[in-house]
């Protein structure tokens, strides 16, 4: 997949099939339109292509009225959201930067400066939600009239349920919130997870003896918060198991080598002895978070840090082996 920043590139398809969204965690909703584009952008002979937007519109409108409670909390960070695109087959992706500019650009603005001349547009799909332009004044009513005098088709899809739920970038929100991982699972088609370089920290988990490899969620409200079992890609040849906390890390002061930055601090069960203590760094990985045990803890000593790790593998462990167990008694 193609990614540009912005559509002044001269790499840029001349023409494409078009969606139009944030994509946060490119759930089963997200997956079925993009496999009706790149259907219909074959038909047509051009290539699929989706527009998305950064910061989120929400993140925009929340720093300008100062108020932060209403950003939506992120589900994915803009290279997992690329990432799953790509594995769902689309061919380009349009990274618009989400400013005042497009903020206060009027909906036929959009369509003749950005759908038309920009990406040249020849089919576009749109959610049964779908509004754009400034005060979210364009419909697809709108949009349809604009194609018909422009040139280009549209579509509209409608909601994507799973048992019986509207499948929403809401409601994934919603399930990682209340740490329900199976529903999050269910509503993204996979399991819950972060991918990225492993970086740096204050290193105190060697300190603890539980070695930590490190990931920078790069949006500082993360839909999901506190302790999880998780599986480890990238480290090994094989899944690792782990536990991780995702969070700020309150039991550690603020002046920690990330600055109080949100992290996915994950200590793998079982350390590929291959890597040595230093062969993580850099890595490309995926966590994958598969079951929450509890909220972040503040603990007031190091002592009881350790402890409280422990007891977390322990519980891990336990989860594994629970796990293992149930998937021979479903073989039987």
């Amino acid at each position: 997949m193609q990614i540009f920043r912005g559509f002044h590139h001269p790499g840029i398809a001349k023409a494409c099939a078009l969606t139009i969204g944030n994509f946060d965690g490119v759930h089963r909703g997200h997956q079925a339109m993009l496999a009706l584009l790149n259907s219909e952008a074959r038909h047509r002979g051009v290539p699929s292509c989706v527009l998305t937007f950064e910061p989120h519109p929400r993140d925009h409108f929340a720093r300008l009225a100062r108020r932060p409670e209403l950003a939506p909390a992120r589900i994915a960070t803009l290279r997992d959201k690329l990432s799953e695109l790509a594995a769902c087959g689309v061919d380009q992706c349009v990274v618009l930067p989400f400013d005042a500019r497009l903020a206060s650009q009027v909906p036929e603005g959009f369509i003749d400066e950005v759908l038309v001349r920009g990406l040249g547009a020849r089919y576009v799909l749109v959610g049964d939600d779908f509004r754009f332009g400034a005060r979210r004044a364009g419909d697809y009513a709108m949009l349809d009239a604009a194609g018909q005098s422009r040139g280009f088709d549209v579509a509209r899809m409608n909601s994507y349920e799973v048992r019986n739920l509207r499948v929403s970038s809401s409601a994934v929100r919603e399930a990682l919130g209340a740490g329900d991982l199976e529903s999050a699972a269910a509503l993204l088609g996979r399991p819950y997870s972060i991918s990225g370089h492993v970086v740096h920290g204050r290193k105190l988990g060697r300190e603890l003896g539980f070695r930590t490899v490190n990931l920078r969620f790069s949006h500082w409200k993360p839909a999901a918060s506190g302790i999880f079992v998780v599986e480890v890609h990238g480290l090994d040849d094989q899944p690792l198991p782990g536990v991780a906390n995702l969070g700020i890390r309150p039991s550690l002061d603020p002046n920690d080598a990330n600055g109080g930055r949100v992290l996915l601090e994950t200590h793998c069960l079982q350390w590929p002895g291959t890597l040595g203590a230093e062969g993580a760094y850099g890595k490309i990985i995926r966590v994958d978070l598969l079951h929450k045990l509890h909220d972040e803890l503040k603990y007031d000593s190091l002592e009881a840090l350790r402890a409280g790790i422990a007891r977390d593998c322990d519980a891990a462990r336990a989860f594994f082996a629970s796990t293992r167990r149930q998937t021979t008694r479903d073989r039987i």
